[in-house]
């Protein structure tokens, strides 16, 4: 059986609106990050050049992970924040 043009356009424009909600899932949960380590940070009286060390990593690298629009962050980077925060890192799907 033959696929219609309009059903692959359908196909195609759910496809586009699932990955814009995900993308925007991505950064909704990446601003919430950013904001509980920016927290962390004030409380603590860390600088980011001071959590960077501590972190063994560079001002930059620490840069994009509290830059909230940039959703490229590993649980490797998130695990080394958490433990130089004293932190626990719990990740879970709802």
């Amino acid at each position: 059986m033959m696929r219609t043009d309009s059903t692959d356009e359908i196909r195609n424009t759910n496809q586009s609106s699932n990955s814009l909600q995900i993308n925007q899932e991505s950064l909704t949960v990446k601003r919430l990050i950013t904001d509980q380590i920016e927290r962390e940070m004030y409380e603590m009286k860390l600088s980011k050049k001071a959590l960077a060390d501590k972190m063994n990593t560079s001002r930059a690298a620490l840069d994009r992970l509290l830059d909230p629009e940039n959703i490229a962050v590993t649980l490797n980077t998130l695990g080394k924040i958490a433990y130089v925060l004293n932190k626990r890192l719990e990740v879970k799907f709802e």
